[in-house]
């Protein structure tokens, strides 16, 4: 389907020598492995004489014409359809592989790369995208921190925080430390190797009181690295309330674990499908 799709686009990049730009095409090696196999498509062929008067037209000739003008509207019809699927095609990859950018983006990434595609297929391609349909309901639905016992704090005044378990990255991190200010839905992250204690300060301390000052109150579940005396003895220290959540109370942790959903959703999104290279993507997904 590919290969017969993007067979002029094929032509132009062997003629420049598998460039484009002075830079070299995207999977150069599986194009140029394309166009040979194409290119040595087996073809019969048969002359028959056309465009003669009627008068000398045998039965040969008029069978040939016959099926000349069936054969142009089949054929028009048939690389019609084949040029929309490729087109599709390669559109659904560049979304996929570009982490599920916008039109523009994804129009601008493909072009970078030497995939030539139109706004339209793009479009289309994320319309259909059931990738992005998930990570715009869930930005949809109203969040859950409005009013309640939320009311009475400021912003950054209160949180809850927990951690998410991914893939094990080349550098070994392999837990996210989740923070949801409680009054605006405001997350901030922080990868580390292991989920403990200390690592839960870190991340408080760099991302939270840095950043949006010392918390009156903080909510988590009762896991180790956050209930203990280290964690303790820190919350007093800055003067923190830090509550542990009934378990298997889920209203109770609703705000965090909502949001640690929708991370991981669009950590994969990034990813093209999956958790792969996530801390390079973790930054803009939590924007």
């Amino acid at each position: 389907m590919v290969a017969n799709a993007l067979w002029g686009w094929l032509k132009r990049w062997k003629e420049a020598n598998w460039q484009r730009g002075g830079k070299p095409i995207w999977a150069a090696k599986e194009w140029k492995d394309i166009a040979t196999r194409v290119g040595r498509l087996p073809v019969k062929v048969r002359h028959v004489d056309a465009h003669i008067p009627k008068s000398r037209a045998n039965e040969e000739h008029r069978n040939n014409e016959q099926v000349d003008r069936a054969a142009k509207i089949e054929v028009s019809k048939i690389e019609l359809d084949w040029e929309h699927k490729g087109e599709l095609f390669l559109a659904r990859w560049a979304h996929d592989a570009s982490g599920h950018q916008g039109r523009d983006a994804t129009y601008k990434w493909a072009r970078d790369r030497g995939v030539d595609l139109t706004l339209d297929s793009i479009s289309q391609v994320i319309h259909d995208c059931e990738t992005c349909a998930a990570v715009k309901q869930a930005k949809r639905v109203k969040p859950l921190w409005y009013g309640g016992r939320w009311s009475k704090y400021k912003y950054g005044e209160a949180w809850q925080v927990d951690y998410i378990t991914l893939p094990q990255t080349r550098q070994g991190k392999r837990y996210v430390l989740t923070m949801v200010e409680a009054t605006t839905g405001w997350l901030e992250t922080y990868p580390v190797p292991h989920a403990t204690a200390r690592n839960t300060i870190l991340g408080l301390e760099k991302q939270v009181l840095w950043r949006h000052g010392t918390p009156e109150r903080i909510e988590s579940d009762n896991g180790t690295h956050f209930k203990n005396s280290l964690i303790n003895t820190w919350a007093r220290e800055h003067g923190t309330e830090w509550v542990y959540h009934i378990p298997y109370h889920a209203p109770a942790a609703g705000k965090v674990e909502r949001h640690n959903a929708l991370l991981k959703t669009q950590l994969k999104a990034l990813g093209g499908g999956s958790f792969k290279n996530w801390e390079q993507h973790l930054a803009k997904a939590t924007w």
